[in-house]
């Protein structure tokens, strides 16, 4: 299993560079949810999650991918409606390519699934 995202700013007409983001996995029996990591995203606005250059394997389950981008329109020098985005998900085939793209404007987001 391989989980990566991409951030485009469609107002800006570019990609998201240097959007902070955070995975958390939930679990039934912890209180809130753990964290997995923290990173930003890169120049052409995307991050795959890895480690030493391979990709960190993820259990089945709920996850919740947070985007800081209050952080990323106040570097960018605009004005945004939502300061974060959280895009809740489950992963049920542990051994698929799972990526999440996050379509933002200052005023309005959406996701899918990609591949």
């Amino acid at each position: 299993m391989s989980l990566s995202t991409h951030v485009l700013d469609a107002g800006l007409g570019r990609p998201a560079e240097g959007v902070p983001i955070q995975l958390t996995r939930s679990d039934d029996q912890a209180a809130a949810a753990i964290p997995l990591f923290t990173a930003v995203t890169d120049s052409d606005g995307r991050h795959r999650h890895q480690s030493a250059g391979k990709d960190v394997p993820l259990a089945a389950g709920i996850y919740e991918l947070t985007f800081d981008t209050g952080a990323y329109f106040t570097a960018s020098g605009q004005t945004g409606f939502y300061p974060k985005v959280t895009v809740t998900f489950e992963i049920t085939d542990v051994t698929a390519h799972h990526h999440v793209p996050l379509l933002l404007s200052p005023f309005a987001f959406s996701t899918y699934r990609g591949s």
